[in-house]
């Protein structure tokens, strides 16, 4: 076993979640994930009914667990593995692990409220990963050739589409590992959108900005391709700390490192069999291929539907003219294989891309404006990306301002985001209700709205665009806007709650509070 050292960055002690009195449970893959959330009551499904993966899964699990910005009618509710795939059999296909902050609590240790508290302790207490022998990784019980001539991406994985105008089937939880080529000591892991282009082809969109793109872009100038490595079915611990982006994770972070820091053990990766890259080795499913050098496709070039997949925002995003190609040289599976998936607009989405967002934010005004920050929430109408609710506490008269410079270092930690709405104390920020309660007697909009324009934000905004806005001069800036719903530190006590008396209600409705 050996250890991949992140270079320039040093581990802090691994067992900081322990110290923070957080339970975290012994998961290390997405099956033990999934016997986890079976001892919980409502939290995991089954069916064997059979289910088609174009467009019938999503369509299905729209109504039972979905959530996030799916349209109406949708709800939270638990995670769901289909047993019983059409044209796949002996294949699974599970969605719905992280759709849902109460079932990532009991997967992560920590209260549901402290979870971006605990993110932003593993960044610091990070452990990196290790590699391990191939006898020693699961993802290697079966092995499947893309040199054979009967291998088809197609036919042997079951990629779902979310909806009838998808451009394609996609993998939508596929980990992408890649190394820098001039210096393969620098790794980086990300989710992008993959689109099963052939047999042995997949598209790959990038967001700007990721670090596997700069990679792909060295080796693109070398005239070389860029080995990577598609992870599917994994611990949670991973996806989620994969979802960091700079600056919390600056180019050269390992953020397989953050799942270490989580778990208190370090991700265990596996040698390729085809490609000089490694592998997570307790995944269900890696694809092994290569990010082709000059070679670009429509991404629905089978299809000409126009339309890509729902995004986060609730929206289904435009089919890109021209994306990157990775050639697929190897599939390997565990017996049994589970394939994760998602509901593209989810609240699965929120929780990959919310928590992490939220110890960013955390880290970052604590660091800044120590005591002042109680609680952050990367709220579910955004996607975990583009609104925050951040309760602050002020105490006296020179704090005043503070929470606004506190708003300000959330926008600075976090480029995606693009509205922040300041509390009080004294209101629950995971409680729309009580935040917008805050707002219709907290807020006055002509003096409690600050306007930014012109800052870099997320290309999957359908409204950061000039044709939306005629300020916009570029696809992908916005006008950022901080909604301060904090009282004056000197009316203080003129904005006093009522006060109830404190009563345990246990004994009036024991079924009520179990």
């Amino acid at each position: 076993m050996s250890v991949i050292d992140h270079k320039g960055f040093h581990a802090a002690t691994p067992n900081a979640a322990t110290a923070m009195g957080w339970r975290v449970p012994p998961i290390d893959d997405l099956r033990s994930a999934i016997a986890c959330l079976k001892a919980h009551d409502g939290q995991y499904r089954e069916t064997d009914h059979p289910v088609d993966p174009a467009g019938e899964l999503a369509g299905v699990y729209r109504h039972i667990g979905a959530g996030g910005t799916v349209m109406r009618p949708t709800r939270i509710g638990p995670s769901m593995t289909f047993n019983n795939v059409k044209g796949y059999p002996g294949m699974r296909v599970h969605v719905g692990m992280m759709a849902s902050r109460k079932r990532v609590s009991l997967l992560l240790g920590a209260p549901e409220r402290d979870l971006g508290k605990q993110m932003g302790q593993a960044v610091k207490s990070f452990i990196p990963p290790v590699v391990v022998p191939a006898d020693e990784a699961p993802c290697r019980e079966q092995v499947f050739l893309a040199d054979d001539p009967d291998f088809d991406l197609r036919t042997l994985l079951p990629a779902p589409t979310n909806t009838p105008e998808d451009a394609g089937p996609y993998f939508c939880l596929g980990l992408v590992l890649g190394s820098d080529p001039e210096d393969p000591a620098i790794s980086d892991v990300t989710i992008h959108r993959l689109c099963v282009q052939s047999r042995d082809e997949l598209s790959i969109f990038f967001v700007p900005g990721r670090h596997i793109d700069v990679f792909r872009a060295k080796a693109e100038a070398a005239g070389k391709p860029l080995p990577v490595t598609i992870n599917m079915g994994l611990d949670p611990a991973i996806y989620i700390g994969a979802c960091f982006e700079a600056p919390t994770t600056p180019y050269g972070f390992n953020e397989l490192g953050v799942a270490g820091g989580l778990r208190g053990r370090p991700v265990e990766l596996v040698e390729c069999l085809t490609i000089p890259q490694k592998a997570i080795a307790r995944a269900e499913i890696v694809i092994e291929g290569e990010i082709l050098p000059n070679k670009r496709v429509a991404e629905d070039q089978n299809t000409h539907s126009g339309k890509a997949m729902p995004e986060f925002p609730g929206y289904t995003g435009d089919a890109h003219p021209s994306l990157p190609v990775i050639r697929v040289k190897a599939v390997t599976m565990r017996r049994h294989p589970i394939l994760q998936t998602l509901v593209g607009p989810g609240e699965e989405h929120v929780s990959l891309a919310g928590i992490p967002t939220e110890a960013s934010i955390y880290n970052a005004v604590e660091s800044a404006l120590p005591g002042l920050l109680c609680n952050v929430y990367a709220h579910s109408a955004g996607g975990g990306k583009f609104l925050a609710i951040l309760q602050v506490a002020t105490r006296q008269l020179s704090d005043e301002g503070k929470p606004r410079q506190a708003a300000l270092i959330a926008l600075a930690a976090y480029r995606e985001l693009k509205n922040v709405i300041l509390v009080d104390d004294d209101v629950d920020p995971f409680d729309s209700n009580d935040v917008l309660w805050a707002m219709q007697t907290r807020y006055q909009g002509d003096r409690s709205t600050i306007f930014i324009p012109g800052v870099a934000g997320h290309v999957l905004d359908p409204t950061q665009v000039p044709d939306y806005c005629a300020t916009i001069r570029a696809k992908g800036t916005s006008c950022k806007t901080i909604f301060d719903c904090t009282v004056p530190v000197a009316m203080k006590e003129r904005f006093r709650r009522a006060q109830f008396m404190d009563v345990d209600p246990r004994p009036f409705a024991p079924d009520l509070f179990a």
